[in-house]
């Protein structure tokens, strides 16, 4: 009788620690999406005039080698800005971590072969999460007011996370994959939020690194 009484507590307990984990990821998709609903658009006409541009990093290709979607809308996102004459320079930021892995330099060479003048784009290789990469283009590059490009929902949390750091975004929305790797996109998302609330209002979450400033003329 104790025995099963410990289960019926430990069960429900379970069942409202995963309660109160399903509410706490859903409250803070709602607080970032409608906090930043203001500060993004997909329509070129509309995006304000900034010296410089962020463009955030994900592989180039798939685990299956073809081509990551994500990725090709972001750089054709991004050299659409920059032909439009929205921004002058561009920093691609992503990870580096490993020698056989840049996102970077798969950036940069994509949006050459895209006609951006090689001189006009920075490179940002320690674009390791989203925070890093949005903190370092104000501590590096001192970029504190600047256009991001990603997806709508990457912009969103970009933007969030600008907001509690003194930085102001705006969001430029490439297209968006609708297909069933879009809809794992769409729930590690979620997830992701939630980390994002929890590293900028619990752990106050730090850059993994920092380093030398990167003068971009003006």
């Amino acid at each position: 009788m104790p025995g099963r009484l410990f289960i019926r507590k430990s069960l429900i307990f379970f069942a409202l620690s995963l309660l109160g984990l399903l509410l706490s990821v859903g409250f803070t998709d709602f607080w970032i999406g409608s906090s930043t609903s203001h500060s993004h658009t997909a329509e070129i006409k509309q995006v304000t005039h900034h010296e410089v541009a962020l463009v955030l990093g994900c592989s180039e290709y798939l685990r299956n080698g073809r081509l990551n979607l994500y990725f090709l809308h972001r750089v054709n996102a991004a050299s659409e800005l920059y032909h439009a004459g929205k921004c002058h320079y561009l920093i691609v930021s992503g990870d580096n971590s490993r020698e056989d892995y840049n996102e970077p330099e798969a950036m940069r060479r994509a949006l050459v072969n895209r006609g951006v003048p090689d001189s006009r784009i920075y490179s940002d290789f320690a674009g390791f999460r989203t925070l890093d990469s949005v903190i370092r283009a104000k501590e590096i590059f001192s970029q504190d007011a600047l256009i991001v490009v990603s997806q709508q929902f990457h912009n969103e949390r970009a933007i969030f996370i600008a907001n509690q750091r003194g930085i102001k975004l705006v969001g430029f929305n490439a297209h968006d994959v609708t297909s069933s790797a879009g809809i794992k996109t769409a729930v590690r998302e979620k997830l992701a939020r939630f980390k994002t609330t929890l590293d900028l209002f619990v752990t106050n979450k730090e850059p993994k690194f920092l380093g030398t400033p990167v003068a971009i003329p003006r």
